[in-house]
Order: structure tokens, then C-alpha cells, then sequence
């Protein structure tokens, strides 16, 4: 159901798309910025899943049809070094139909870093954030790694190009690692890691809201 509609002055709403109900939950459980609560979805799992969900909420009525939106979730780091519980701020998603920039980067990593605290066992990464329509392992991953993405994920290039294909907007792609070269699914500690992963996601929602603030965004 579509919230109150803004007054003239308000910013664009606040769309933040997520696959899994882990996720979701995670981020609602968090604690949220000042101002308007955003528009948290489901979208389920893999680019098409992402396309559909997306498309539908920006065309009825369930989120604003101009809202910002931050893709976010878990991925998959491709950076030797890289740690469940580190973040990943995307300077833009790619998949096989293209590129999309992303908006703000700078106020993310300032606002996450912020949100760590000093925690010097987590590091915000920035960098292009690939997209796959499946896991990726072993030398599927130092592939991605060889065009210069830092992370994948299955469903935030398919989350932001939708959202600008509808219209233009402000996008953006935050995600949490929770796989990482050295730390694969796979192996023992994936459990230890996931909690990690877990425990920063509920963190993230206030820099989403510092994000949202800070855009020039279109006044209705």
C-alpha cells in the first residue's frame, strides 16, 4: 500500500530492494534514519526475480513511481583480503545489458564508515559491483575479479537498471559480504560468517537515510 503522499518541498521516497526474507529481515530490524519510513521489498532471488518486483512497485502505486532505490543485501566479495562483514558501496552495477552509475557514493562510505565506528575488523570497499544470474566459486569468481569488479551479487544491476529504465532517479548499491575468496560458502566458518554479514546489515539503514537526504532530488 502506498504511504501519504509528499508535500512540495518533500524528496522523492525512499525504495530499498533486497531478495531474500533473511535480508528483509535484517534491514527491518534495524534501526532506521530521521524522516519517512522508506519502502523496504522483497524482490526474491536472481535478475528476473529483481525485474519483476521492481517494475511492479514503481508502476502500482506500491512505492512513489519517482522513488530513489538502494539495491542491498549480501554478495560476494572477488578481492583477495576481503572479509564477511565488510561493506560494499557500488560505483556502478553491470551485467550483460550494460552499466549504471550510481549516485552518492562519497555520502555512503562517509555514513557506513560513521555507522562501523572505528571497527577496524570491517572495511567499505568501493568499486564496480557485477551482477550474475548464479553463485559464483573458484575460477568463475578470479574471472569477474579480471574486469575489475569487486563483488557480485545476483540481483543489483537488474534492481537499478529497471528503476532507471522506469524513469530517472537517483540509484544506489549497498551490500554486505558475506563470501569472500578466502571465506567461500563452502568451507568451515560460513556460519560464524553469515552472522557477521548478518549483524552488519542491521546496521546499514541510518547511512541509506543520509544518502537519501543528501540528493538533489525532484520537489512535488
Amino acid at each position: 500500500m502506498a504511504g501519504p503522499a509528499p508535500t512540495a518541498g518533500d524528496p522523492a521516497p525512499l525504495l530499498i530492494a533486497c531478495a531474500m526474507g533473511i535480508e528483509r529481515f535484517a534491514l527491518r530490524g534495524g534501526r532506521g534514519g530521521r524522516g519517512a519510513a522508506p519502502v523496504v521489498l522483497r524482490t526474491g532471488i536472481g535478475p528476473q526475480a529483481a525485474e519483476r518486483a521492481v517494475r511492479r512497485v514503481l508502476t502500482d502505486g506500491t512505492a512513489a513511481a519517482d522513488a530513489a532505490v538502494v539495491a542491498t543485501g549480501f554478495c560476494a566479495g572477488l578481492s583477495p583480503g576481503m572479509h564477511p562483514g565488510d561493506l560494499v558501496v557500488a560505483e556502478e552495477t553491470r551485467d550483460e545489458h550494460g552499466r549504471t552509475r550510481c549516485a552518492g557514493g562519497g555520502v555512503l562510505v562517509d555514513a557506513l564508515t560513521e555507522l562501523l565506528g572505528g571497527d577496524r575488523r570491517r572495511v567499505v570497499h568501493t568499486g564496480p559491483l557485477i551482477g550474475s544470474g548464479h553463485v559464483v566459486r573458484g575460477a568463475e569468481r578470479a574471472a569477474l575479479r579480471a574486469t575489475g569488479a569487486i563483488a557480485v551479487d545476483m540481483e543489483s544491476a537488474a534492481t537499478l537498471r529497471t528503476a532507471t529504465h522506469i524513469g530517472p532517479r537517483p540509484v544506489a548499491a549497498v551490500r554486505v559480504v558475506v563470501d569472500a575468496p578466502e571465506h567461500e560458502l563452502v568451507r568451515i566458518g560460513t556460519l560464524r560468517g553469515g552472522i557477521s554479514a548478518f549483524r552488519v546489515l542491521r546496521m546499514v539503514l541510518p547511512a541509506f537515510s543520509d544518502w537519501h537526504r543528501s540528493l538533489s532530488l525532484p520537489r512535488r
